[in-house]
C-alpha cells in the first residue's frame, strides 16, 4: 500500500482524520471514547490534539521523545518473533490519567516539553532496517493519540519488509480502530485491571471500549496480540478480581492469547502504594493456568520460570528467557513443539534472534 499524502501546515503539525463540526460552532474529535468537544485553540485530554481552524490538527506529527533498539520481549511480546529487535518510539501525551503511569514524563508530558526528535515515516523505516530490526514498534506513549503518524510510519515499514507493533491501552473509537490495526502486524494491549471503578478513578476511563478493542481483534483481525495486566497492591491484585479477568479472557478471547502479569512500582501519583511482591504475580500466574490460559507470563521481576514459554500439550520448555535474554529454543521450523509437534500460537522466525537484553538509543532523521 503507498504512503499517504499529508501536508504539514506547519512543522510537526497535520490535519487529524477524524472528527466533525458540532452545531454550536465547536470541533468533535472522534478518535477515541473520550470525544472531546473543542473549541478554536482549544487541545484535547491527550493535548496533542487540538481544534484549529474549524478542524482537528495533530501537533506531534514526526516528533518523537526519543529512538530506541529494544528487544521485542520489552513490549512485552513473547510470541513475536522472539529474541529479535524493535525499533521503538513515542511522541507525548496520552489519552487515559492513570494515576500509576511508569511513562508519565512522557505521557503526560506537553508535545514541547518532550519531542526533541524528527524523523519523517521514511526516515523511521529505514532506520530500522539498517540497524538490522525485525520491526517497528509505536510505544511509551500510547500510539492510539498519534494515530496518523503512526499508520504512515507503519506503512513505510511495510514497504521495507518490515513488521510493526502497537503499545496500546486499547481505548479507540471503532471507526478510526479499523484503519489504525490494518497497518499493525501485532500488539500488546494493556487491560489495567477489571472493574469500571478502577479505571474511572485510577484511570479517569472506562473498561468496556478496551473490552471490546480486544473482542474485536480477535474476531475481526489477523494482528497478533498479548495481553498485560500492572497488578498493583490493594487495587487490581485480589484473587476475586484476577478470577474474573481470566474468566472473561478465556471466554471471550480462547486460552491461546498471552497474558502478562507485571509488577508494579511506586511513580508518579502512586507513590505510596508498596511494589508488587513476586509472590502475587506467581500466585495469579497459577490462576490464571488453572482458569485455562495456556501461556502467561509475570514480568517486571526476575522469575526465569515465569517468563519462559512452555508446551501447553506436554509441558516441555519451549523457549527459556532470563530477563530479556532467550536460552533454549524447543520450537521447530513451523513454529511448534520439537518433541509432540504442538502447534505455539504466534509468529515466529525458524530461529531465535539474537539481540539479547541491549536497549541502544540512536538518531533518526
Amino acid at each position: 500500500m503507498p504512503a499517504l499524502s499529508r501536508t504539514l501546515i506547519e512543522p510537526g503539525v497535520v490535519r487529524g482524520q477524524w472528527w466533525h463540526r458540532l452545531d454550536d460552532g465547536r470541533v468533535q474529535c472522534d478518535l477515541c471514547p473520550r470525544e472531546c468537544k473543542l473549541a478554536d485553540g482549544q487541545h484535547g485530554f491527550c493535548f496533542v490534539r487540538q481544534a484549529r481552524d474549524g478542524g482537528i490538527d495533530l501537533t506531534s506529527y514526526g516528533r518523537a521523545s526519543g529512538f530506541c533498539i529494544d528487544p521485542i520481549e520489552k513490549k512485552p511480546l513473547n510470541h513475536f518473533y522472539p529474541g529479535s529487535s524493535v525499533l521503538s518510539f513515542g511522541t507525548a501525551g496520552c489519552n487515559l490519567g492513570c494515576r500509576f503511569c511508569q511513562n508519565w514524563d512522557i505521557s503526560k508530558a506537553r508535545e514541547a516539553d518532550r519531542l526533541t526528535d524528527w524523523a519523517t515515516p521514511e526516515a523511521v523505516a529505514r532506520a530500522a532496517q539498517n540497524a538490522g530490526c525485525r520491526s517497528v514498534a509505536f510505544t511509551y506513549n500510547d500510539p492510539v493519540i498519534f494515530a496518523e503518524y503512526a499508520i504512515d510510519c507503519a506503512i513505510a515499514a511495510h514497504e521495507r519488509g518490515l513488521k510493526t507493533v502497537a503499545v496500546t491501552a486499547g481505548y479507540i473509537n471503532p471507526e478510526p480502530r479499523a484503519e489504525f490495526y490494518a497497518h499493525m502486524d501485532a500488539a500488546n494491549v494493556d487491560l489495567k485491571a477489571f472493574t469500571d471503578l478502577f479505571y474511572q478513578k485510577l484511570c479517569f476511563a472506562e473498561l468496556t471500549p478496551v473490552l471490546d478493542t480486544l473482542r474485536w481483534l480477535k474476531r475481526a483481525t489477523k494482528v497478533w496480540f498479548e495481553v498485560t495486566t500492572l497488578l498493583i497492591p490493594g487495587h487490581n491484585d485480589s484473587e476475586r478480581e484476577v478470577a474474573q479477568l481470566c474468566d472473561w479472557l478465556r471466554e471471550n478471547l480462547g486460552g491461546e492469547v498471552p497474558l502478562h502479569f507485571t509488577a508494579f512500582h511506586p511513580d508518579f501519583k502512586l507513590i505510596n502504594i508498596s511494589a508488587t511482591p513476586a509472590a502475587t504475580l506467581r500466585r495469579a500466574r497459577e490462576q490464571a493456568r488453572k482458569a485455562g490460559l495456556r501461556h502467561v507470563y509475570t514480568g517486571n521481576v526476575h522469575d526465569a520460570e515465569g517468563q519462559s514459554t512452555y508446551c501447553a500439550a506436554c509441558g516441555v520448555l519451549l523457549i527459556e528467557r532470563d530477563w530479556y535474554r532467550l536460552g533454549t529454543w524447543n520450537l521447530n521450523d513451523q513454529g511448534g513443539c520439537r518433541f509432540c509437534g504442538t502447534p505455539l500460537a504466534g509468529q515466529f522466525d525458524p530461529r531465535p534472534g539474537g539481540w539479547g537484553a541491549r536497549r541502544e538509543r540512536i538518531k533518526v532523521g
